[in-house]
């Protein structure tokens, strides 16, 4: 009787080894294809929250710099028993602090540095057609700022404390005053009341906004 032997070295025996599929592990064409697939999904899925999450986190970041910067001119003007304010310049989109030299020659000298805001950020309230809940009504950036000669400064906005870190007007009186910023998608407002009480709003820049204090 002839029994079979299973040769590996007989070509056979390799054809039917060739044509088994293979158990290794590996993945197939399709397979890494359907992944890639899948990854490509989500990715579009997550740039765009990625995105809107970033440009708010500038935004919020600008918000809480201009809520630093009022606080410390209110400092300055009550700890130097002078006049301070917070000088905003619409169209460089810069801020800073500065304070009012009582000593010759009387002028505005600023103090530290300028900030700028973020990209895509400015100095505007969008479409917004009212302020939040203890702003100035109708909604407004604050005055515009004077120079020593109490003319006024274009494209410019200021609030301005007396030594008793009230805001005034440039006659003196208090007086509230407010900021705005956007991204176009947020807006957040510097609320400051006659009082000095400095709170931050934020509202959403579609439709008519419902401004939560933050």
């Amino acid at each position: 009787m002839t029994l079979f032997r299973h040769d590996s070295h007989c070509p056979a025996a390799r054809s039917v080894r060739a044509a088994t599929p293979r158990s290794d592990g590996g993945f197939t064409a399709i397979e890494v294809l359907i992944v890639a697939l899948v990854l490509s999904v989500l990715a579009a899925m997550a740039i765009p929250f990625t995105s809107n999450t970033l440009a708010l986190f500038r935004v919020g970041g600008d918000s809480r710099a201009l809520v630093n910067g009022v606080s410390m001119s209110k400092m300055r003007a009550a700890s130097d028993f002078t006049k301070a304010r917070f000088y905003v310049d619409i169209a460089a989109r810069s801020f800073r602090v500065e304070v009012w030299q009582k000593t010759a020659p009387q002028q505005w000298v600023q103090e530290g540095g300028t900030t700028w805001l973020s990209q895509n950020d400015n100095f505007s309230f969008g479409n917004a057609g009212t302020p939040p809940p203890d702003a100035v009504n109708p909604i407004a950036q604050a005055a515009a700022c004077l120079d020593a000669a109490n003319n006024a400064l274009a494209n410019t906005a200021c609030i301005v404390f007396n030594s008793r870190g009230i805001p005034v007007d440039p006659l003196g009186a208090p007086v509230a005053s407010d900021l705005y910023i956007t991204d176009g998608t947020t807006i957040f407002g510097v609320s400051v009341s006659a009082s000095g009480q400095v709170r931050l709003w934020r509202a959403s820049a579609s439709g008519q906004p419902i401004w939560t204090q933050q």
